[in-house]
């Protein structure tokens, strides 16, 4: 690693240790939607294992999300039909590799992610 990676490295160890459970989910999301866009760009470039592993990635953040679901608020359940799509779609597109599919995938991730920031900015957890 290069000095700079290494400074990168910490800073970002740093912002996921003093994030707050809102912010944490703000960058799985954004993470998720990292990974799509790299999942696309390897399936352009026809690079089948690094679309596998970015889209594999996304999947992962996409469960985790699910995984976080408190279901003594009934919005919960609509989150998991949601994330249960996303999720499936992005298998889809890993098997096929087609990115279309994965462009479908990332337009829900973005739309769950855009809502989310609204929620922080209405609850005034979120400062940007």
């Amino acid at each position: 690693m290069t000095p700079n990676t290494n400074i990168a490295a910490t800073y970002q160890g740093t912002k996921v240790n003093t994030a707050s459970p809102a912010e944490l989910t703000l960058m799985l999301y954004e993470g998720a939607i990292k990974f799509c866009n790299k999942g696309i760009y390897a399936i352009e470039d026809k690079n089948i294992n690094k679309a596998n592993e970015n889209l594999l990635r996304a999947q992962k953040i996409i469960m985790e999300l699910r995984g976080t679901l408190d279901f003594k608020y009934p919005v919960a359940k609509d989150f998991e039909l949601v994330y249960d799509y996303i999720y499936r779609r992005l298998v889809e597109a890993n098997i096929k590799k087609d990115k279309d599919i994965v462009e479908d995938a990332l337009k829900y991730i973005r739309d769950m992610r855009d809502t989310w920031k609204e929620v922080m900015r209405a609850n005034k957890m979120y400062v940007k």
